[in-house]
């Protein structure tokens, strides 16, 4: 039953009730959870229907355990700030004992007192809020949850920045790759002249050649005659 419902004597009740207590009497010597039981409502309905007109609509009645899963569906499955979500037993504990009503109520409104400050925070980190809200749990417990992602804004900048990170590395690997192709290439031309070499060496080395008018045995000691019998050869197997 909604307190619009209600007629105008028990809308004035509500008034006192959020400016004072909803388990305190009016001058009548009445409450605003008696006044909405004189319609009808039972205790913990008025009770809750008291808590949505005074913390808005984001107030639900449901059990939510404590662990990081349960926590992470209700701040999936919520929108906006000021989600108030309230386990059955204790709802019924603030519904029928005003010392609780009280207690609980000032951890709500702890929350909502909260708020602007983890918005501050998080926007100076460059997040933003999806959704937030407090949860009281079925021991007692409380929890505060906050959802939300980067800014749009601030995103776009990070996706930029790997972007172009990433276009640098692909770059630097090309580079090294064709680095690496021409050391391969210039070790491989360094390698068939190392062996040239070596092959006209061990030729001279082992073999009696015949060049040009003098017989050449063994190891030269003399650079010139070197020099003359490597053009002689070469010129010979080229």
């Amino acid at each position: 039953m909604s307190i619009f419902g209600v007629n105008g004597a028990l809308a004035g009740a509500y008034q006192y009730a959020v400016s004072k207590d909803v388990n305190k009497t009016d001058t009548n010597g009445t409450n605003f959870i008696d006044q909405l039981q004189k319609t009808g409502t039972s205790r913990v309905d008025a009770y809750t229907e008291y808590l949505k007109q005074r913390y808005g609509a984001g107030v639900s009645v449901q059990n939510v355990g404590k662990d990081q899963s349960s926590i992470d569906r209700i701040g999936a499955g919520t929108a906006g700030n000021g989600n108030v979500v309230i386990a059955s037993n204790i709802l019924e504990q603030m519904a029928n004992n005003p010392e609780k009503a009280a207690y609980y109520e000032g951890k709500i409104q702890n929350y909502f007192n909260s708020v602007p400050r983890y918005q501050a925070e998080l926007s100076a980190m460059g997040h933003e809020i999806h959704s937030s809200g407090i949860v009281i749990h079925p021991d007692g417990t409380v929890t505060h949850y906050i959802s939300g992602d980067l800014k749009p804004e601030v995103r776009a900048k990070i996706e930029a920045k790997m972007k172009a990170e990433d276009e640098e590395k692909a770059k630097r690997k090309r580079r090294y790759q064709e680095l690496s192709q021409e050391a391969a290439e210039e070790r491989k031309q360094q390698m068939e002249l190392l062996y040239k070499k070596q092959s006209v060496t061990d030729f001279l080395a082992n073999h009696t050649t015949d060049m040009g008018g003098f017989t050449y045995i063994g190891t030269p000691e003399i650079p010139e005659i070197m020099s003359a019998a490597v053009v002689a050869y070469e010129r010979n197997i080229m």
